[in-house]
C-alpha cells in the first residue's frame, strides 16, 4: 500500500519541518509515504469562509483519484485511538487498497464538492490545532501505527 498526505501551504516553522522530515523518513521503512504541498490560495482576505473553500477545492479535486481511497481529516470525522488508528490502516490494506490517500484542507475545512469525492473521514482530535502542527501529527501517528503493527516498542500502552 502506498500512502499520500495532501495539505494546502508550507510549513514554515523550521522545527515543524524537521519533526515532519524525521517521521517521514522513518515511515519509509514500512511502506511508500509522500506528502504533497499545495499552494495557499491567493487574494483571501476579502473573502468568506465558503469563498475560500471554493477556490481551494479544485487545487484539492486535481489530487484525489477515484482509484485512491480518499479520507479527509475533518473534525466531524471519526476518531481513533492509536491502537484503534492501527487497526484502521491494517483493514486497509487487509481489503488491498493500493493508494491511500489522506486530505487536510485549508483553514476552513472542505468545500461540498471535496466531500462528495471523499470516502471517509476522520479527526485528529476535537481540539483545534494549527495546519502546520496538525500535519506533524498526523505524520507521527502514521508512524506509530505501523510500529504497532510490528510489534515495535515504540508505542507505549
Amino acid at each position: 500500500m502506498n500512502i499520500k498526505l495532501t495539505v494546502i501551504g508550507k510549513t514554515e516553522e523550521k522545527h515543524l519541518i524537521e519533526a515532519v522530515e524525521t517521521y517521514t523518513k522513518r515511515l519509509k521503512h514500512y511502506i511508500n509515504f509522500e506528502i504533497i504541498y499545495l499552494p495557499d490560495v491567493k487574494g483571501v482576505k476579502n473573502l468568506s469562509a465558503l469563498e475560500i473553500k471554493d477556490k481551494e477545492a479544485p487545487l484539492l479535486l486535481n489530487q484525489i483519484s477515484k482509484y485512491d481511497k480518499n479520507i479527509l481529516f475533518d473534525e466531524k470525522g471519526k476518531e481513533f485511538t492509536s491502537v484503534e488508528f492501527a487497526q484502521f490502516l491494517q483493514k486497509q490494506m487487509n481489503q488491498g487498497i493500493k493508494n491511500l490517500h489522506f486530505i487536510v484542507g485549508g483553514a476552513y475545512g472542505f468545500s461540498p464538492k471535496v466531500y462528495e469525492k471523499a470516502q471517509d473521514k476522520v479527526s485528529i482530535s476535537k481540539m483545534t490545532f494549527s495546519h502546520q502542527m496538525i500535519r506533524l501529527l498526523i505524520v507521527e501517528q502514521i508512524y506509530r501505527a505501523f510500529t504497532i503493527l510490528n510489534n515495535e516498542p515504540y508505542h507505549k500502552e
